[in-house]
């Protein structure tokens, strides 16, 4: 892949690392807590994909929706020749905007898993061999310095992954976003809708336990990375959606009192029976008020796209409120 090239910012033991503070921080805290991240290794991804063609599940059929009839305007609106994805994956979605690009000069994926990164741009070039792809193995949390490329640019954040962060820190992320953009260069965001609860709740607590699952796997992630003696059955699955906060929160709640001893940090968590860990928070949004959540990071909301059924968005905005 001559038009392939891949700059590496994490080190083989940066995912250890990282691991092993947040669970040495999140299971000591009151309440217990642990990021979302962690969901995802090999198993976790497969089952989140299963999740996706769950018929409870509409974020991602919504979103494609929106892809698959917006995608010539969005094209339009942000006249990028540079195409950056957040959290890329497997590129799938994208795709539907890069047919849509064809002065699209170079793409920049950035992911932390490696083998996504090489297999999807593989996929594209194969697809479009005049493409450049220049991938970041990194954690898009954190500040990214991008590779030269030619502008204008559009940073795109799919899959409303940005409702996992929580109001301070998507602040700072748009803040960092905002950061890498020059003025006139966009912002595509994915933002899942307020709705009926009994919709949101379903959406993470199906009917075959595909989510319960998928929740419960972070535990297997910990005894497999950590030498933790976790058992899943021990804990139960739950979903509530905070009706002050807007957002669905994911849980897993002790069935009984119980001890977890932690080898690698020499650790013994006790929990009582009842006791939860925050494995997610997903919050909803309403147009507003994404509108003030970019104008504080110096983005202007200019484009507004939702699927037929209103129940997810695409957010178009632009650095700076340069003129398009």
């Amino acid at each position: 892949m001559s038009d392939f090239q891949l700059t590496r910012t994490l080190d083989e033991h940066t995912a250890e690392t990282a691991l092993r503070a947040d669970v040495a921080r999140g299971l000591t805290r009151t309440p217990k807590a642990l990021p979302p991240k962690w969901f995802y290794d090999a198993r976790g991804s497969e089952l989140f994909e299963e999740i996706t063609r769950l018929p409870e599940y509409y974020p991602t059929r919504a979103e494609r929706e929106i892809l698959l009839e917006r995608a010539q305007e969005i094209a339009s609106a942000s006249g990028a020749r540079t195409l950056v994805e957040l959290g890329s994956g497997s590129s799938e979605k994208t795709r539907h905007l890069i047919e849509a690009m064809p002065a699209l000069d170079t793409y920049i994926p950035v992911d932390v898993s490696e083998s996504a990164l090489a297999g999807a741009a593989r996929t594209l070039l194969e697809e479009h061999p005049g493409l450049r792809v220049h991938a970041l193995l990194a954690d898009f949390t954190r500040a990214l310095r991008l590779p030269a490329s030619p502008g204008p640019r559009l940073v795109v954040f799919l899959g409303g992954t940005i409702g996992n962060l929580l109001p301070p820190e998507r602040a700072v992320f748009l803040a960092s976003v905002r950061a890498m953009l020059s003025p006139g260069d966009t912002l595509l965001i994915g933002t899942d809708l307020v709705k009926d609860e009994a919709v949101l709740v379903a959406a993470y607590d199906d009917a075959q336990g595909v989510t319960a699952e998928f929740n419960q796997n972070v535990l297997a992630v910990i005894n497999r990375e950590l030498g933790a003696d976790f058992h899943t059955a021990d804990f139960a699955h739950v979903a509530v959606w905070n009706r002050e906060q807007e957002w669905i929160e994911m849980r897993l709640r002790a069935r009984s009192d119980l001890l977890v001893k932690i080898r690698a940090l020499d650790l013994v968590v006790p929990f009582t029976a009842g006791e939860e860990i925050l494995t997610e928070v997903s919050a909803k949004f309403r147009q507003e008020g994404v509108r003030k959540e970019l104008a504080s990071a110096g983005l202007e909301l200019v484009q507004w796209w939702t699927d037929a059924a209103g129940r997810f968005a695409l957010s178009l905005s632009v650095a700076g409120g340069a003129e398009r």
